[in-house]
């Protein structure tokens, strides 16, 4: 297995963060480290996705936290959706500097695997932090 895999957007997913169908979406493109067995992502977020004076807006950082998390799955090879999210946000985010996103699993119990630490950075100060847990959703959901 590769060490680094880049995880560029799926061209047949409608995902506003992470897919490459979404003409509105973020199409963000992630790194998977296989030996630390993190996901990092690395973004300029651009004038698009400012809230005011000029910073990132704090939906945005959800995002891109949640994108982070949510990748985690892969290393168990699981299809999860956001069960909850907390972001704590530490630093205002420049948009025409890049901001670094990293998510790691910290604990699974049952369907659920527990993420405490999407957290990125803008420059070398801390910018947010996020908690959050995913449910795997393989054979349990059911649809009318």
């Amino acid at each position: 297995m590769t060490d680094i895999v880049r995880l560029e957007p799926n061209p047949t997913n409608k995902c506003f963060g992470c897919g490459g169908d979404n003409p509105g979406g973020m199409k963000l493109t992630f790194e998977q480290d296989n030996v630390n067995r993190r996901i990092i992502g690395r973004f300029v977020l651009g004038e698009r996705y400012q809230g005011g004076g000029g910073f990132g807006h704090g939906g945005i950082i959800a995002v891109l936290l949640d994108e982070a998390m949510g990748k985690v799955c892969r290393f168990r090879e699981v299809r999860a959706v956001t069960a909850e999210l907390t972001v704590e946000y530490l630093k205002p985010v420049n948009v025409q500097q890049e901001i670094i996103v990293e998510g790691r699993e910290t604990e699974q119990k049952g369907r659920k695997h527990f993420y405490e630490r999407g957290n990125s950075r803008y420059g070398w100060h801390g910018a947010g932090e996020g908690q959050g847990a995913v449910c795997d959703y393989r054979a349990e959901v059911k649809t009318n």
